[in-house]
């Protein structure tokens, strides 16, 4: 039986403390479930465990990352009899830490960010990959203090660099809440009988296509990419693909999605290509799952564009 995990990330003092402590106060919230909370980081505030509307949680905290591991989580498990965990995850761990420390049937079902808007602006320029990392994972985004906050585009701008799933809360001092209802238009049309995609277009195109698979399904689009020859891909198929930068320098890796192509094999690794294809969505290995993926209806020789990065905003 899987255990459903809440997570809530954010930077220190960003109010993750006080979102879980008026979570686990919520008599809704109280299912009578035995209730793990795994504490990754300590700020100026404490929980308040006798006011949380069950008894049976238990409250754990880890005073390093080493002590994040599968050995621990699961006995932590078996000791508590945990049927669901809270975490409260440190703000400077990346969450692909978290993920290799998750046993095989804990399943995070919900993960919510907190930010602070008096610091938003300067975590969001001084710790750029940390900040993008947990919008990645995040379905909402709670901006505490939100009279700080002077400029809400470039919030949703920072936010839309790494997801353009997660949805964004302002929470203001009176107690009231306002969302971010700025319109994510996209650069080409969907509804073309051919998607024409320009050189920076395809990081928009990417994102967009991995977090709705569906809205692609039977469309036909073009665009330019660099060959990725992979066994990974499967016989018959390779990945055309660019090169993306999601946060710095540093952080620049491939991405891509499964091409059908039955003379792949004479495309030369890292050649640029236009490709035409039709898009459908299906069970591919490298997603782990279903995915984007597209069949070859034509691919020609093509100039390498001006920028070979793409970006996701």
């Amino acid at each position: 039986m899987a255990i459903p995990v809440y997570l809530f990330v954010g930077m220190l003092e960003s109010g993750k403390t006080a979102f879980i402590q008026e979570t686990m106060e919520d008599p809704q919230f109280d299912s009578g479930e035995k209730t793990l909370l795994l504490v990754c980081e300590e700020g100026e505030n404490e929980f308040e465990p006798e006011k949380f509307a069950g008894r049976n949680n238990t409250i754990v905290t880890l005073e390093d990352k080493s002590q994040l591991t599968v050995e621990n989580l699961k006995r932590w498990q078996k000791e508590t009899g945990a049927e669901r965990v809270l975490i409260e995850y440190n703000g400077m761990w990346m969450l692909q830490d978290l993920a290799n420390a998750l046993p095989g049937d804990w399943m995070i079902y919900q993960c919510i960010m907190t930010a602070d808007g008096t610091t938003f602006d300067s975590y969001f320029a001084n710790m750029r990959q940390l900040m993008l990392d947990k919008f990645a994972s995040s379905e909402l985004v709670v901006i505490n203090r939100a009279e700080a906050i002077t400029d809400k585009m470039a919030v949703h701008k920072a936010v839309r660099q790494a997801s353009r799933r997660c949805d964004i809360a302002y929470e203001y001092a009176d107690g009231s809440v306002a969302y971010d209802d700025i319109k994510d238009e996209l650069p080409f049309d969907i509804n073309a009988p051919v998607i024409e995609l320009k050189d920076d277009e395809f990081g928009l195109w990417y994102m967009d296509a991995s977090e709705t698979p569906e809205k692609y399904k039977g469309k036909t689009i073009r665009f330019k990419a660099q060959v990725c020859q992979t066994p990974k891909a499967g016989k018959g198929c390779f990945v055309p693909g660019r090169f993306a930068m999601t946060c710095c320098v540093d952080d620049i890796t491939f991405v891509g999605f499964i091409c059908k192509y039955d003379d792949c094999a004479r495309l030369e690794q890292r050649a640029w290509i236009w490709v035409t294809a039709k898009i459908n969505v299906k069970y591919h290995p490298i997603y782990r799952g279903e995915g984007p993926v597209l069949t070859a209806l034509e691919v020609t020789d093509a100039e390498a564009p001006k920028e070979d990065i793409v970006y996701f905003a």
